[in-house]
């Protein structure tokens, strides 16, 4: 989980969830080709992606703050995600 005052990500058994400025969206792993996380051209924060099988791109922002929270988040994600999509192309 990675959050900040507007926005969040939630990685865990049943998908992944992006909350954006109050509005949850829910992506069940059956519905997820992909999920794309890293850090942003600019500050500390942390971009994450998550692609439909159609292609279709849902994105959120997460202002870590700090350089090393970005890092902490990166560094945690990186193998969660490898866990969750590891069967997929």
């Amino acid at each position: 989980m990675a959050h900040d005052r507007r926005n969040s990500v939630i990685v865990d058994p049943a998908g992944v969830s992006l909350e954006v400025n109050g509005h949850t969206m829910d992506f069940p792993w059956a519905g997820v080709a992909a999920v794309h996380a890293a850090p942003a051209p600019y500050g500390h924060v942390l971009m994450v992606a998550v692609r439909h099988p159609g292609g279709t791109l849902y994105e959120c922002r997460i202002d870590a703050r700090r350089g090393a929270r970005l890092h902490q988040w990166l560094a945690e994600l990186g193998p969660v995600l490898g866990h969750y999509l590891a069967h997929r192309a």
